[in-house]
């Protein structure tokens, strides 16, 4: 059966794992995060399909379904899986995708590295999705293409079927063309996402880049900039945009660019709040830490999200602080982005020196300073330690949105507790609220960091109402492929 909404997206839409001799698909362990996200589209229509890889020794003969029906909650879709093999996977993903685009989006020239590129891989693998997408969309269908991986998708797509409404999100940060320029298959990625009849972004910022960018490349028309909305205008922060262009025109084609920030299910967050389970691990949580705050940073190992940066700024705090040693404790999760790629070994290796060292100068036998997690918390006793948390400190050097701490907000069904957040994270032009901080400036990183452990009930309470009051403005329900309607038929969204 046709599907009338196609999602593209690299991982598979479930975990698979064996139990008992057969293959189990099991649902994700977190409702938020992109794949959850995106399942709950499959309800708002009759048949829809995702198209993801899966690894395998023979492509020909690769020993799995190519195709696998589901039926659940979310509604009845196919998965379409295309058979790589490791080395496709390895050169597609690792190497492309990590070492040449993923720096070059987040402003890491230094650490950009295209001479191992296989091109022409890549392009074959982009290649593959568009004609998956292809095979499962029905007439007029809207083919959704998801993440910078999968850049060259729309364009392939385009040519082979040319009735399709196709959208396509970033998920990262989008840079200036001085920075994106730099990638030598630049033209070729821009014209394929002019193939879209929408390219989203999550802030208007990185909307502004990609206009940049295309007018670098391409002679295009643009339309008249329009006033960036309220709810995602912070004055003064470094990802601050004030007006935006909506669609772009090249070709007589035209391209809307609209700006979709991703929020959380923050019903479901609350409701595990409010649980009593929650309430009594609470408890727990409190009696251990006796009488001390605790400080809470939740991210992954790599280098963007600013790990080791952070944990120097909490090592010249208790320096310059002895009152605070003994009365703080920083909860510091750096769950492995890779465990593959040197790079990010590198850092949490790093991570791991910073942390012992912190330990060893100031620690005692009743109170370690950091207590280093390096593996995922279940989400339901991550909820528990936003609500036991005294501050959340999110600090990314460059981040495309930043769910953790729209999670922390949400889960504070007290009304308490402060969040310092990087004015580098996408989600900073929504949160003015929060504790905003530079995390390239120690000075800044110390202050704020002091500023949220001194902050007065009143003020916290303050903060925090309108956090909530802006992520429960802008929960998950509200997210979408940009101007296009999930509904069969719709060309707009309402």
């Amino acid at each position: 059966m046709a599907s009338e909404l196609v999602i593209v997206y690299h991982r598979q839409p479930y975990e698979e794992v064996e139990e008992n001799g057969k293959i189990v698909f099991r649902e994700n362990k977190s409702p938020n995060g992109i794949v959850p996200t995106l399942k709950g589209f499959f309800g708002h229509v009759n048949q829809g399909a995702w198209v993801a890889w899966k690894l395998t020794d023979d492509p020909e003969n690769p020993g799995f379904e190519r195709r696998v029906e589901i039926d659940d909650v979310h509604g009845r879709y196919t998965v379409s899986r295309l058979a790589l093999t490791e080395t496709q996977v390895s050169e597609f993903y690792h190497v492309s995708s990590k070492e040449a685009f993923w720096p070059i989006l987040h402003s890491f020239k230094e650490r950009y590295n295209y001479d191992p590129v296989d091109w022409e891989n890549f392009q074959d693998v982009n290649r593959r999705f568009a004609e998956a997408a292809a095979e499962e969309a029905a007439e007029g269908a809207l083919v959704w293409v998801h993440d910078y991986n999968l850049w060259l998708v729309p364009g392939y797509l385009r040519k082979i079927r040319p009735d399709l409404r196709i959208a396509f999100t970033h998920h990262t940060p989008f840079p200036s063309a001085d920075m994106f320029n730099v990638l030598p298959w630049r033209k070729q990625i821009v014209e394929s996402l002019l193939a879209c009849d929408d390219v989203g972004f999550h802030i208007p910022r990185y909307a502004a880049n990609f206009v940049s960018v295309v007018r670098s490349l391409f002679d295009v028309e643009v339309s008249t900039p329009v006033r960036v909305p309220d709810k995602l205008f912070t004055e003064g922060t470094a990802l601050t945009e004030r007006v935006m262009h909506e669609t772009i025109t090249h070709n007589d084609h035209e391209t809307g660019v609209s700006v979709t920030p991703l929020g959380v299910a923050v019903g479901y967050i609350e409701d595990l709040a409010r649980r009593e389970e929650t309430e009594a691990r609470v408890k727990e949580i409190w009696n251990d830490l006796k009488q001390r705050k605790l400080i809470l940073s939740v991210g992954r190992t790599d280098y963007t999200k600013g790990g080791a940066q952070q944990l120097q700024s909490f090592e010249r705090v208790l320096e310059a602080n002895p009152d605070l040693r003994g009365k703080v404790r920083l909860m510091h999760v750096s769950v492995s982005a890779n465990r593959a790629m040197s790079a990010y070994e590198d850092i949490q290796t790093e991570i791991e020196q910073i942390a012992g060292r912190i330990n060893g100068r100031f620690g005692t036998l009743d109170w370690q300073p950091v207590a280093l997690m390096s593996r995922a918390i279940p989400f339901e006793e991550l909820v528990s330690y936003y609500r036991a948390a005294d501050v959340a400190w999110i600090t990314p050097l460059a981040d495309g949105m930043n769910l953790v701490c729209k999670e922390f907000v949400a889960a504070r069904v007290d009304g308490d507790g402060v969040l310092v957040l990087s004015e580098f994270a996408g989600a900073a032009v929504e949160l003015s609220d929060a504790v905003i901080c530079n995390p390239f400036s120690a000075r800044a990183m110390d202050r704020t960091i002091c500023q949220a452990l001194d902050m007065d009930s009143t003020e916290r309470r303050h903060r925090m109402e309108r956090l909530r009051a802006a992520v429960a403005g802008n929960d998950l329900s509200q997210w979408g492929p940009g101007r296009l309607s999930v509904t069969p038929g719709a060309t707009q969204a309402a």
